[in-house]
């Protein structure tokens, strides 16, 4: 199985060379590395491994810490590689979900994460009883009275924090986005979003749409995303999402996209739901004829 490695520093005036050396001795064909904060989940050089990484994959980084901070992200993390039919693991951490132990190790860290949030609920709704026991009304008191000034401050800190949640899986729509629109229209850009997606974390078109307009107004994407499809012959439909996923993934191999389109739940030219790579390759010849391959991968 080909290991892939990942090492992280936090900033430019640290070296990941012992990370990649460790990885290079584990035996990883393949090392990527970054300069950015672990805190950070919308990291493009991690987004674009776990986007490479294929079916026997392992993913390999010498500690948890450099490729998560948070027990959540890493089962994020694993979740993902996971369905991608792919594996994770840690050197000098006893995980590698390609064993036994590692998936036992990985289970008791997904009840400890769960557990930790029961305490919290439970904590939460305690202290709550507790308030009103004592005749103290929880909230704002700027909220109860209607306060402009409150209500605006509540606003701001909502809309705040609803950018800092999309930050946090821009690497999973927004290149897709800024490729795609407005030449292909949002049910085919939002299948090739949710393609490799655990479906846990699919996007529906009406959250998209909202992201999207939450960047735009940003200045984090262009307004022209926004703007209309133009109308495709049914034909050039399909030669239009192959091209998207090769232009995503200039890599990617046939049998790739073949998973991806069953997973998109296409349906081959002749209607069937098994895809062959011989029909990718037609596909991507008449996307190459048509100019829509040579545009997406510019």
């Amino acid at each position: 199985m080909p290991l892939i490695g990942y090492a992280r520093v936090s900033t430019e005036d640290q070296t990941p060379l012992p990370q990649s050396e460790a990885l290079q001795t584990a035996g990883c064909v393949e090392i990527s590395e970054e300069h950015a904060s672990g805190s950070n989940r919308a990291r493009p050089v991690l987004a674009r491994v776990l986007e490479r990484v294929q079916s026997g994959d392992t993913l390999v980084v010498v500690r948890i810490d450099r490729l998560a901070r948070s027990l959540s992200h890493l089962l994020e993390v694993i979740e993902r590689l996971e369905a991608k039919g792919a594996f994770f693991r840690s050197l000098q951490d006893p995980i590698d979900t390609a064993s036994p132990q590692g998936k036992f190790t990985l289970q008791v860290l997904g009840a400890a994460a769960e557990f930790e949030r029961a305490l919290i609920r439970e904590r939460t709704k305690a202290g709550i009883t507790s308030a009103r026991a004592k005749g103290r009304v929880g909230g704002n008191p700027g909220l109860r009275t209607k306060d402009p000034a409150a209500l605006r401050k509540v606003r701001l800190a909502r809309q705040d924090g609803y950018m800092a949640r999309l930050n946090e899986t821009a690497q999973d729509w927004v290149p897709h986005v800024r490729r795609l629109r407005p030449d292909m229209a949002w049910e085919d850009v939002l299948q090739i979003i949710n393609g490799p997606l655990p479906h846990s974390r699919h996007w529906t078109q009406s959250r998209l749409l909202r992201a999207v307009k939450a960047y735009v107004r940003d200045g984090f994407l262009p307004a022209e995303v926004l703007g209309r499809a133009g109308r495709r012959e049914t034909d050039d439909r399909l030669p239009a999402i192959v091209a998207a996923i090769k232009g995503s993934d200039p890599d990617i191999t046939l049998q790739a996209i073949c998973d991806r389109l069953e997973a998109m739940r296409e349906r081959t030219p002749r209607g069937r739901t098994s895809w062959q790579p011989s029909s990718v390759r037609m596909l991507l010849e008449r996307a190459e004829r048509l100019g829509l391959l040579v545009r997406q991968m510019d």
